[in-house]
Protein backbone atom coordinates (compact mmCIF):
# COMPACT_ATOMS: atom_id res chain seq x y z
CA UNK A 1 0.00 0.00 0.00
CA UNK A 2 2.62 2.53 0.45
CA UNK A 3 4.61 1.99 -2.58
CA UNK A 4 0.94 2.23 -4.40
CA UNK A 5 0.60 5.50 -2.54
CA UNK A 6 3.70 6.79 -3.81
CA UNK A 7 3.34 5.60 -7.25
CA UNK A 8 -0.45 6.96 -7.38
CA UNK A 9 1.62 10.51 -6.17
CA UNK A 10 3.84 10.32 -8.56
CA UNK A 11 1.67 10.02 -11.73
CA UNK A 12 -0.41 12.62 -10.15
CA UNK A 13 1.64 14.58 -9.68
CA UNK A 14 2.94 14.80 -13.67
CA UNK A 15 -0.75 15.17 -14.20
CA UNK A 16 -1.04 18.74 -12.37
CA UNK A 17 2.34 19.60 -14.24
CA UNK A 18 0.78 18.93 -17.48
CA UNK A 19 -1.76 20.60 -16.83
CA UNK A 20 -0.19 23.49 -15.65
CA UNK A 21 2.02 24.01 -18.92
CA UNK A 22 -0.96 23.90 -20.89
CA UNK A 23 -3.13 26.76 -18.90
CA UNK A 24 0.01 28.65 -19.15
CA UNK A 25 0.42 28.13 -22.90
CA UNK A 26 -3.35 28.98 -23.53
CA UNK A 27 -2.76 32.04 -21.37
CA UNK A 28 0.58 33.49 -23.84
CA UNK A 29 -1.69 32.49 -26.61
CA UNK A 30 -4.15 35.44 -25.64
CA UNK A 31 -1.23 37.94 -25.99
CA UNK A 32 -2.36 39.95 -23.42
CA UNK A 33 0.84 42.02 -21.87
CA UNK A 34 -1.43 42.35 -18.10
CA UNK A 35 -0.51 39.07 -18.11
CA UNK A 36 3.01 38.62 -18.72
CA UNK A 37 4.22 38.99 -15.30
CA UNK A 38 2.30 36.17 -13.81
CA UNK A 39 3.29 33.99 -16.92
CA UNK A 40 7.24 34.63 -16.50
CA UNK A 41 6.59 33.48 -12.68
CA UNK A 42 4.17 30.56 -13.62
CA UNK A 43 7.30 29.91 -16.52
CA UNK A 44 10.24 29.75 -13.41
CA UNK A 45 7.86 27.75 -11.33
CA UNK A 46 7.35 25.04 -14.25
CA UNK A 47 11.58 24.74 -14.84
CA UNK A 48 12.12 24.62 -11.39
CA UNK A 49 9.87 21.26 -10.74
CA UNK A 50 10.71 20.29 -13.99
CA UNK A 51 14.75 20.42 -12.82
CA UNK A 52 13.26 18.86 -9.21
CA UNK A 53 11.58 15.90 -11.03
CA UNK A 54 14.78 15.68 -13.52
CA UNK A 55 16.93 14.93 -10.65
CA UNK A 56 14.89 12.11 -9.32
CA UNK A 57 15.03 10.32 -12.28
CA UNK A 58 18.86 10.04 -11.22
CA UNK A 59 17.61 8.40 -7.79
CA UNK A 60 16.94 4.72 -9.41
CA UNK A 61 19.07 2.81 -6.63
CA UNK A 62 16.81 0.06 -4.61
CA UNK A 63 16.43 2.51 -1.50
CA UNK A 64 17.00 5.49 -3.17
CA UNK A 65 13.21 6.64 -2.59
CA UNK A 66 12.76 5.46 0.83
CA UNK A 67 13.72 6.67 4.13
CA UNK A 68 17.40 7.41 5.47
CA UNK A 69 19.42 6.89 8.85
CA UNK A 70 22.02 9.70 9.16
CA UNK A 71 24.57 9.58 11.93
CA UNK A 72 27.31 11.91 12.62
CA UNK A 73 30.61 11.03 14.46
CA UNK A 74 33.60 13.35 15.93
CA UNK A 75 36.61 12.89 14.22
CA UNK A 76 40.21 14.30 15.23
CA UNK A 77 40.36 17.93 16.67
CA UNK A 78 39.37 17.13 19.98
CA UNK A 79 36.29 19.89 21.66
CA UNK A 80 36.56 21.35 18.27
CA UNK A 81 35.57 18.27 16.28
CA UNK A 82 32.80 17.76 18.64
CA UNK A 83 31.27 21.58 18.61
CA UNK A 84 31.85 20.49 14.51
CA UNK A 85 29.60 17.47 15.05
CA UNK A 86 27.13 19.69 16.51
CA UNK A 87 27.56 22.04 13.55
CA UNK A 88 26.48 19.44 11.08
CA UNK A 89 23.77 18.35 12.98
CA UNK A 90 22.37 21.69 12.78
CA UNK A 91 23.23 21.73 9.21
CA UNK A 92 21.63 18.50 7.92
CA UNK A 93 17.99 19.23 10.66
CA UNK A 94 17.78 22.51 8.89
CA UNK A 95 17.86 21.05 5.26
CA UNK A 96 15.41 18.51 5.94
CA UNK A 97 13.44 21.72 7.52
CA UNK A 98 13.63 23.08 4.37
CA UNK A 99 13.03 20.20 2.15
CA UNK A 100 9.60 19.26 4.36
CA UNK A 101 11.42 15.44 5.68
CA UNK A 102 10.36 14.31 9.35
CA UNK A 103 12.90 14.42 11.61
CA UNK A 104 13.53 12.10 14.78
CA UNK A 105 17.22 11.45 16.85
CA UNK A 106 17.42 8.36 18.04
CA UNK A 107 20.39 8.30 20.04
CA UNK A 108 22.38 11.03 20.70
CA UNK A 109 25.84 11.33 23.19
CA UNK A 110 27.15 15.01 24.69
CA UNK A 111 30.44 15.75 24.35
CA UNK A 112 32.55 16.58 27.71
CA UNK A 113 32.59 20.40 27.21
CA UNK A 114 30.78 21.16 24.52
CA UNK A 115 29.42 19.74 20.85
CA UNK A 116 28.61 16.07 20.55
CA UNK A 117 30.44 12.83 19.98
CA UNK A 118 27.77 10.97 18.09
CA UNK A 119 24.39 11.14 17.10
CA UNK A 120 21.92 9.44 14.99
CA UNK A 121 18.91 10.67 13.03
CA UNK A 122 16.26 9.03 11.49
CA UNK A 123 15.04 11.13 8.23
CA UNK A 124 11.33 10.33 6.94
CA UNK A 125 10.14 11.43 2.99
CA UNK A 126 10.09 10.79 -0.36
CA UNK A 127 14.18 10.08 -1.35
CA UNK A 128 15.85 11.10 1.59
CA UNK A 129 18.24 8.38 1.07
CA UNK A 130 18.50 8.98 -2.36
CA UNK A 131 19.50 12.89 -1.72
CA UNK A 132 21.44 11.77 1.31
CA UNK A 133 23.55 9.48 0.54
CA UNK A 134 25.61 12.49 -1.82
CA UNK A 135 26.80 13.01 2.14
CA UNK A 136 28.53 10.01 3.39
CA UNK A 137 32.48 10.36 4.12
CA UNK A 138 34.62 12.99 5.93
CA UNK A 139 33.71 16.59 6.32
CA UNK A 140 36.50 18.99 7.25
CA UNK A 141 36.02 22.58 8.92
CA UNK A 142 38.92 24.96 8.94
CA UNK A 143 38.26 28.30 11.53
CA UNK A 144 39.48 29.86 14.24
CA UNK A 145 39.15 28.02 17.15
CA UNK A 146 36.54 29.61 20.05
CA UNK A 147 37.92 26.91 22.40
CA UNK A 148 41.66 28.19 21.58
CA UNK A 149 42.58 31.05 23.95
CA UNK A 150 45.13 31.91 21.81
CA UNK A 151 42.23 31.59 19.41
CA UNK A 152 44.48 30.36 16.96
CA UNK A 153 43.37 28.47 13.39
CA UNK A 154 42.11 24.52 13.60
CA UNK A 155 41.29 22.01 11.80
CA UNK A 156 38.50 19.94 12.52
CA UNK A 157 36.82 16.51 11.26
CA UNK A 158 33.86 14.61 11.36
CA UNK A 159 32.68 11.86 9.79
CA UNK A 160 28.58 11.36 8.04
CA UNK A 161 26.92 8.05 7.61
CA UNK A 162 24.53 7.89 5.73
CA UNK A 163 22.15 4.03 5.45
CA UNK A 164 19.17 3.00 4.09
CA UNK A 165 16.20 2.34 6.29
CA UNK A 166 14.78 -1.12 5.14
CA UNK A 167 11.51 -2.64 7.00
CA UNK A 168 11.04 -6.32 9.15
CA UNK A 169 10.25 -8.39 6.22
CA UNK A 170 13.24 -6.88 3.72
CA UNK A 171 16.22 -8.93 3.38
CA UNK A 172 17.94 -8.43 6.14
CA UNK A 173 16.83 -11.07 8.84
CA UNK A 174 18.58 -10.88 12.09
CA UNK A 175 18.27 -14.33 14.54
CA UNK A 176 17.14 -13.03 18.12
CA UNK A 177 20.01 -15.60 19.39
CA UNK A 178 22.74 -13.31 17.52
CA UNK A 179 21.51 -10.51 19.69
CA UNK A 180 22.98 -9.29 23.54
CA UNK A 181 20.53 -7.00 24.67
CA UNK A 182 21.60 -4.25 27.53
CA UNK A 183 19.48 -2.05 29.34
CA UNK A 184 20.80 1.16 31.33
CA UNK A 185 19.82 4.21 32.73
CA UNK A 186 19.76 7.16 29.89
CA UNK A 187 22.51 9.92 30.53
CA UNK A 188 20.99 12.56 28.65
CA UNK A 189 17.83 14.72 29.64
CA UNK A 190 14.65 13.23 29.23
CA UNK A 191 12.72 13.70 32.82
CA UNK A 192 12.46 11.68 36.12
CA UNK A 193 11.17 8.29 34.11
CA UNK A 194 14.38 8.59 31.92
CA UNK A 195 16.31 9.12 34.88
CA UNK A 196 14.81 6.52 37.50
CA UNK A 197 14.32 3.55 34.67
CA UNK A 198 16.62 1.84 32.57
CA UNK A 199 14.90 2.88 29.55
CA UNK A 200 18.38 3.38 27.58
CA UNK A 201 19.13 -0.10 24.95
CA UNK A 202 22.32 -1.33 24.10
CA UNK A 203 22.09 -4.07 21.35
CA UNK A 204 25.41 -6.00 20.60
CA UNK A 205 25.15 -8.71 17.06
CA UNK A 206 27.69 -11.18 18.09
CA UNK A 207 28.47 -12.57 14.54
CA UNK A 208 29.52 -8.82 13.81
CA UNK A 209 30.28 -7.16 16.75
CA UNK A 210 28.06 -4.61 15.70
CA UNK A 211 27.29 -2.28 18.85
CA UNK A 212 24.43 0.41 18.34
CA UNK A 213 22.42 1.99 21.22
CA UNK A 214 19.66 4.39 21.31
CA UNK A 215 18.59 6.33 24.75
CA UNK A 216 16.62 9.22 23.16
CA UNK A 217 12.67 7.94 23.87
CA UNK A 218 10.97 7.47 27.57
CA UNK A 219 10.12 4.07 27.26
CA UNK A 220 12.47 0.57 26.61
CA UNK A 221 10.57 -0.63 23.87
CA UNK A 222 10.56 2.22 21.43
CA UNK A 223 14.33 2.56 22.11
CA UNK A 224 14.72 -1.30 21.41
CA UNK A 225 12.51 -0.46 18.42
CA UNK A 226 15.03 1.98 17.16
CA UNK A 227 17.64 0.14 18.37
CA UNK A 228 16.76 -2.45 15.77
CA UNK A 229 16.46 -0.27 12.78
CA UNK A 230 20.14 1.29 13.02
CA UNK A 231 21.22 -2.47 13.17
CA UNK A 232 19.46 -3.62 10.15
CA UNK A 233 20.57 -0.75 7.95
CA UNK A 234 24.16 -1.23 9.32
CA UNK A 235 23.74 -4.85 8.21
CA UNK A 236 22.94 -4.10 4.97
CA UNK A 237 25.96 -1.59 4.35
CA UNK A 238 28.14 -4.43 5.30
CA UNK A 239 26.38 -6.98 3.20
CA UNK A 240 26.19 -4.22 0.56
CA UNK A 241 30.34 -3.44 0.73
CA UNK A 242 30.77 -7.24 0.58
CA UNK A 243 29.46 -7.36 -3.14
CA UNK A 244 31.02 -4.59 -3.59
CA UNK A 245 34.58 -5.93 -2.79
CA UNK A 246 33.66 -9.18 -4.23
CA UNK A 247 32.75 -7.56 -7.85
CA UNK A 248 35.35 -5.10 -7.68
CA UNK A 249 38.04 -8.14 -6.82
CA UNK A 250 37.37 -9.50 -9.77
CA UNK A 251 37.57 -6.66 -11.72
CA UNK A 252 41.38 -6.30 -10.50
CA UNK A 253 40.53 -2.68 -8.82
CA UNK A 254 39.35 -3.20 -5.29
CA UNK A 255 40.55 -0.01 -3.01
CA UNK A 256 40.24 -0.43 0.91
CA UNK A 257 37.19 2.02 2.00
CA UNK A 258 38.65 3.47 5.37
CA UNK A 259 38.70 7.01 7.24
CA UNK A 260 40.83 9.22 4.75
CA UNK A 261 40.48 12.55 2.64
CA UNK A 262 37.55 14.25 3.28
CA UNK A 263 34.73 15.03 0.72
CA UNK A 264 34.02 18.39 1.51
CA UNK A 265 35.85 21.30 3.13
CA UNK A 266 34.15 24.06 5.05
CA UNK A 267 36.78 27.00 4.94
CA UNK A 268 35.42 30.08 7.31
CA UNK A 269 39.47 31.78 8.06
CA UNK A 270 41.23 32.83 6.42
CA UNK A 271 38.67 33.58 3.46
CA UNK A 272 34.66 31.62 3.22
CA UNK A 273 34.43 28.87 1.15
CA UNK A 274 32.71 25.47 1.04
CA UNK A 275 33.97 23.41 -1.45
CA UNK A 276 33.17 19.25 -2.49
CA UNK A 277 36.06 17.95 -3.13
CA UNK A 278 34.78 14.62 -5.92
CA UNK A 279 32.68 17.53 -8.24
CA UNK A 280 34.63 20.87 -7.56
CA UNK A 281 31.55 23.03 -6.65
CA UNK A 282 31.78 25.75 -4.38
CA UNK A 283 30.10 28.15 -3.02
CA UNK A 284 31.12 31.15 -0.94
CA UNK A 285 28.23 31.75 1.33
CA UNK A 286 29.35 29.39 4.02
CA UNK A 287 26.29 30.81 6.27
CA UNK A 288 23.86 29.90 4.20
CA UNK A 289 25.06 26.01 3.62
CA UNK A 290 25.42 25.40 7.35
CA UNK A 291 21.86 26.79 7.69
CA UNK A 292 20.74 23.97 5.50
CA UNK A 293 21.33 25.47 2.02
CA UNK A 294 23.19 21.95 0.25
CA UNK A 295 21.12 21.33 -2.19
CA UNK A 296 23.57 22.71 -4.74
CA UNK A 297 26.21 20.29 -3.55
CA UNK A 298 23.63 17.21 -3.54
CA UNK A 299 22.68 18.34 -7.06
CA UNK A 300 26.23 18.43 -8.78
CA UNK A 301 27.03 15.27 -6.87
CA UNK A 302 24.30 13.30 -8.60
CA UNK A 303 24.70 15.00 -12.08
CA UNK A 304 28.66 14.16 -11.55
CA UNK A 305 28.22 10.33 -10.65
CA UNK A 306 25.17 10.03 -13.36
CA UNK A 307 27.71 11.08 -15.79
CA UNK A 308 26.54 14.37 -17.02
CA UNK A 309 30.05 15.96 -15.54
CA UNK A 310 30.54 17.80 -12.30
CA UNK A 311 30.01 21.55 -12.63
CA UNK A 312 32.12 23.79 -11.00
CA UNK A 313 30.14 26.93 -9.19
CA UNK A 314 31.15 29.37 -7.39
CA UNK A 315 28.73 31.73 -5.59
CA UNK A 316 29.62 34.59 -3.00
Amino acid sequence: MKKLASLRGQVEGWRQLRQRAADALELAALEDTDLRPELEYETDQLEAEIERRELETMLSGRYDRGDALLAIHAGAGGTDSQDWAEMLERMYLRWAELNHYETEILDRTEGEEAGLKSVTISVEGPYAYGYLRSEKGVHRLVRLSPFDAAHRRHTSFALVEVLPQVEDDEEIEINPNDLRIDTYRSAGAGGQNVQKNDTAVRLTHLPTGIVVTCQNERSQVQNRENAMRVLRARLLEIRHAEQEQQLAELRGEYTKAEWGSQIRSYVLHPYQMVKDHRTNYEQGNTTAVLNGEIDGFIEAYLRDTMGNGGRKVVES
